[in-house]
């Protein structure tokens, strides 16, 4: 993957911003911009133990999203997408960055709401404990995104 890229070229990189980041910056907002710049390719996987796992010849055309970043002299992260032909650069990135946010949500629910604190031995117990947790999560989204991030919590 990462010498389809190189030969491509840096020059075929374009700077997507796919978020709005925390920290005070020249973003619109008053907040640092989360960017860099990304090669996106279409292509067909190819290899022996690829074509045996799936049911035809071979595989149909995929993205391959590459960050570049212009301070590297080459890729530095790869992605492998099934999404249409017709899809935007910008949401291919904002696609594939979303697994940070994804892995981020899953360790405060193990670790700050009690995911992982789970005992009992039931599917009904176990089924609660999981709603229950995914609810305080949904709470503490919504708290976090209706607040500005310097506002405290009322006394």
């Amino acid at each position: 993957m990462k010498k389809l890229v190189i030969e491509a070229g840096k020059q075929t990189a374009r700077p997507v911003q796919w978020r709005e980041g925390s920290r005070p910056g020249s973003g619109r907002s008053g907040v640092k911009r989360m960017y860099s710049r990304f090669v996106a390719l279409r292509l067909r996987p190819a290899g022996r133990q690829i074509r045996k796992a799936c049911d035809g010849p071979e595989l149909p055309v995929c993205w391959l999203l590459a960050e570049w970043p212009a301070d590297q002299p080459e890729p530095v992260q790869f992605w492998l997408s099934n999404l249409p032909a017709d899809t935007a650069l910008a949401t291919l990135v904002r696609t594939a960055k979303l697994r940070w946010r994804i892995e981020h949500d899953y360790r405060e629910m193990k670790q700050t709401l009690g995911l992982a604190h789970f005992e009992g031995r039931t599917w009904r117990g176990w089924h609660h404990h999981v709603t229950l947790v995914s609810v305080a999560h949904a709470f503490c989204t919504l708290q976090r995104i209706t607040r500005s991030p310097k506002e405290t919590a009322p006394a």
